[in-house]
């Protein structure tokens, strides 16, 4: 047992010969005492230890059982990750992937590629090679994402509970003796503050299902049934996020009998709400926290005036940069899975000012929200589903502190109703765990430079769509959602935007590059290490070309197209270098990658970059836009589930997909700037595109099934020449 976890266990130990009678785990059902706690954990650390597991996905609902596998997991030494029951299929299938797991305890293994084995409780799945930890790891919590892929954060035994330690003694003189677990284990905060705080108070942790508690996914919660728990538990604490509050202080303006503290955080409180909540005997503490920080650093304490979001725990350093960003210190993070390890210090991305000894925010550094159940989101990846759909133009998300997402939406034909309005945003939830959708839309005019919303490169104006749009944006929740037209919005005949024509004059040639075998077995997982070092050989032969033909663009564009300028600046500065990432994936995945950058590039390869050094020497420059289209749209079609399968049936590390899961997720944010861009374009200039990406997508679809040509030993000429036939 590591250094760290021996304090919580002596005072379960202690708890167990003072009080052996008292629940110490109750979930409606069935109680714990503490009497027996140290039997059931025991029993179930020999289960662990006879299946030899070490990575372990916890994805229990809340109950006794998610309690005693977790406690098991910390007296055993596994590394314990547990699973948020809103995360969707392939955020599953990332986190196992990501963190090499072994061993999964709780429904939807199949679907991962577990079996079951002597134990039922323990499936198993081999792993090859398994990404690597930052010492010392322990936990592994899992953010919600902020652009679909869930980022992991490695903590050590010691961090959560030193947290648990400085939370237990700020609760110490409200002689705290039940606490309702309103919030899913698998959120630290919960598990820190509904788990290991009462246990070390030696108090009782009601555990009831989150259905019990009125939860439905990520989002939905049901006050009448929440409110039913607490009658029943009658808990003296409780651990809200704003918009369960909000739920039921509107549902029972009166305090229950018997709360000493609830203790709110995950997302910004609305002042106006917190004086409600006081008005009615809600005892409402405000608190503030990070995964990174292993969750809580500050909290008001009961008893204290509240101010912004209370003082610094003791275990906890804050300060404050001259900038007014938040950094945290104390018992952080090691570091991001599969990235460097932490300083001593984590910038949060927070703006706040001290008012004396309490920490008052400011609001947040970067685009990112945090919705009112404590979700991270980042709107361009809602935005770029939204605008994936073909009804759609723009869109802006928003979602601080709400409840529900809301989005402001240009129709990519005026004369569109709001009926195939409201289809097509229900097409792109589809495509979103439900914390991240759309819940709430306004039909607005377009955004464009010349109305101040959209830059002069085709990205948003948030500050100004904001301003814009104010009121709605920030109109209370309780109003019933409905979409609003503006009835200024002036009709146009023509139904289809650039964009969209070239996405449809160009739908055979992508249609073939994605019928390619190799990319339809990358999905799967069924391609062979050989045939993936042969892809990354390739990618670098064209990568390192991409810099260049940018540069060579931009100087031949012509001065009606010198607002294209710009764009490509930002390009070029956020592809620059990326030929390296390739070659270090391939030394990661156990490749020559010296070799590879000295190899010839395979004829479909060369053509494709000649092809478009061609067009921008001898045709019209801004063909060149037509690669981007190919290579920008087929890495958000696949670039991540591919490296997923690949690291899933490979066991390769982190570091051997950089280049693939980096694009996979870039690329979504560009893809929708890339539409602004090509919306703007016309007659010869869009044709040049659409020219050049039909090309582009026949020799890049060449080059990949002549990978798999190369690799079975057979000619990959005949591929080239199919192609182009």
């Amino acid at each position: 047992m590591r250094r760290g976890t021996e304090a919580l266990f002596a005072r379960l130990a202690h708890h167990a010969e003072a009080s052996p009678d008292t629940p110490a785990l109750d979930d409606g059902r069935r109680r714990i005492a503490y009497g027996a706690l140290p039997c059931e954990i025991a029993a179930r650390r020999a289960r662990l230890d006879a299946q030899g597991a070490r990575r372990v996905g916890l994805a229990l609902d809340n109950g006794l059982d998610w309690a005693l596998w977790h406690l098991a997991l910390l007296a055993a030494d596994r590394v314990d990750v547990p699973v948020p029951a809103f995360f969707s299929a392939a955020q599953r299938r990332h986190l196992v992937a990501r963190a090499g797991l072994d061993a999964w305890i709780g429904p939807g293994a199949t679907a991962l590629g577990f079996s079951a084995g002597p134990d039922p409780a323990i499936v198993r799945r081999r792993v090859a090679s398994a990404p690597a930890l930052h010492e010392g790891t322990g936990m592994i919590t899992f953010t919600s994402g902020t652009s679909g892929e869930p980022k992991g954060v490695c903590l050590d035994r010691a961090a959560p509970l030193r947290v648990a330690e400085s939370l237990a003694e700020a609760m110490a003189p409200l002689g705290l003796r039940r606490h309702l677990a309103m919030l899913p284990l698998a959120t630290l905060l919960e598990n820190i503050g509904g788990l290991y705080v009462p246990l070390w108070l030696g108090a009782t942790a009601a555990l009831p299902g989150t259905a019990e508690l009125g939860w439905t996914g990520g989002s939905g919660f049901d006050p009448h049934r929440a409110l039913a728990a607490l009658a029943a538990f009658r808990p003296h604490s409780l651990i809200l996020v704003p918009q369960l509050l909000q739920a039921l202080v509107e549902h029972s303006p009166q305090a229950p009998a018997g709360l000493r503290v609830v203790a709110v955080g995950g997302a910004p409180v609305a002042a106006s709400l917190l004086d409600r909540a006081r008005d009615g005997g809600w005892p409402v503490v405000e608190g503030y926290g990070l995964s990174e920080a292993a969750s809580v650093v500050c909290l008001n304490r009961p008893g204290e005036p509240a101010r912004g979001v209370g003082r610094p725990l003791p275990h906890a350093r804050i300060r404050v940069a001259a900038d007014g960003e938040v950094w945290v210190g104390g018992a952080t993070m090691l570091g991001y899975l599969g990235e460097p390890p932490l300083a001593d210090w984590h910038p949060s991305g927070d703006l706040g000012h001290w008012q004396g000894e309490h920490l008052v925010l400011d609001g947040r550094r970067r685009d990112v929200f945090i919705t009112a159940y404590g979700r991270n989101v980042d709107p361009q990846w809602v935005e770029g589903e939204l605008c994936a759909q073909p009804a759609i133009a723009q869109a802006l998300v928003h979602g601080e502190a709400l409840a529900h997402n809301r989005a402001l939406i240009v129709p990519a034909d005026p004369a569109l109703d709001d009926r195939a309005l409201e289809t097509a945003i229900a097409c792109a939830n589809a495509e979103l765990p439900d914390y991240a959708r759309v819940g709430e839309w306004r039909r607005c005019l377009p955004f464009t430079p010349d109305n101040h919303q959209l830059t002069a490169n085709g990205r948003l104006r948030r500050d100004v769509l904001h301003a814009a749009y104010r009121d709605w944006l920030l109109r209370p929740t309780e109003a019933p959602p409905r979409p609003t037209s503006d009835p200024s919005i002036p009709t146009r005949s023509n139904a289809m935007t650039a964009y969209q024509h070239l996405q449809d004059a160009t739908r055979a040639e992508r249609d073939w590059l994605l019928a390619a075998p190799l990319l339809t077995r990358a999905l799967t997982g069924e391609v062979s290490r050989e045939e993936y070092l042969a892809f990354l050989g390739q990618a670098y032969h064209h990568v390192r070309f991409t810099v260049p033909l940018m540069m060579a663009c931009g100087a031949r564009l012509p001065e009606r197209l010198g607002w294209l300028r710009s764009a490509l600046v930002e390009y070029i500065e956020e592809e620059h270098g990326h030929e390296q990432w390739i070659l270090d994936d391939i030394r990661a995945a156990g490749g020559d990658a010296e070799a590879a950058a000295a190899a010839p590039p395979a004829p479909a390869t060369t053509l494709m970059v000649s092809h478009v050094r061609d067009v921008i020497a001898h045709g019209n420059p801004v063909g060149f836009f037509g690669m981007v289209q190919v290579l920008e749209g087929t890495s958000t079609a696949i670039a991540t589930r591919a490296a997923e399968g690949l690291q899933a049936s490979l066991g390769l590390p982190d570091e051997a997909v950089r280049y693939l899961t980096s694009h996979g997720s870039l690329d979504i944010g560009h893809l929708a700037f890339f539409e602004g861009l090509m919306n703007r374009l016309e007659g010869g200039d869009l044709a040049a595109v659409i020219d050049t990406a039909k090309m582009v997508y026949r020799l890049y679809g060449a080059m990949f099934r002549g990978v798999t040509a190369r690799c079975a030993g057979g000619d990959a000429t005949r591929e080239l020449t199919d192609a182009l036939v």
